[in-house]
């Protein structure tokens, strides 16, 4: 895996919708470190194409992210957009895969076991750090308080 190597033209994360809440996260993480992303939820406008603007996400990003737990791979989108990847030079090693949860990965690529993979299943701010220093990157979390606020305001609206 090159390194030092910063996305500049986005990272794409593939993702199975129930692992939200972690995606949410890693957006926001690589957001506050100003990495460009494509994250379906948040860059798919109501009434357009989904299919169309996740084409159009994996052909621009240069950094493929794709988070593996069981519903992940149970997830044939997810299997259709790391096929992509794969297939896409631009994407050779620029693939990370992000162990989020015991599973059995090789179900969506028997490929996938070659890969330097990044264990986020015991510490999610260590998966984060050695992430980010794939990309030649210090990796600065929130604050402790300022997390504290977050959560607390998360609890109020609720």
């Amino acid at each position: 895996m090159p390194r030092s190597v910063k996305p500049r033209k986005g990272v794409f994360l593939s993702h199975s919708t129930k692992d939200r809440k972690f995606v949410l996260s890693l957006a926001r993480t690589l957001k506050g470190h100003r990495i460009p992303y494509w994250y379906s939820a948040t860059h798919i406008a109501i009434a357009r194409q989904w299919h169309d603007e996740i084409g159009k996400a994996l052909k621009r990003c240069d950094w493929f992210l794709v988070v593996l737990t069981p519903d992940a791979v149970k997830s044939d989108w997810v299997k259709r957009e790391l096929l992509f990847a794969l297939s896409d030079n631009r994407y050779n090693k620029r693939i990370i895969p992000l162990l989020l949860k015991n599973c059995n990965y090789s179900d969506i690529s028997w490929t996938l076991p070659s890969f330097q993979f990044v264990d986020f299943r015991n510490d999610i701010e260590a998966g984060f750090c050695r992430l980010f220093r794939l990309w030649g990157i210090v990796f600065k979390p929130a604050p402790k308080n300022l997390r504290r606020k977050k959560q607390k305001k998360r609890g109020q609206s609720r």
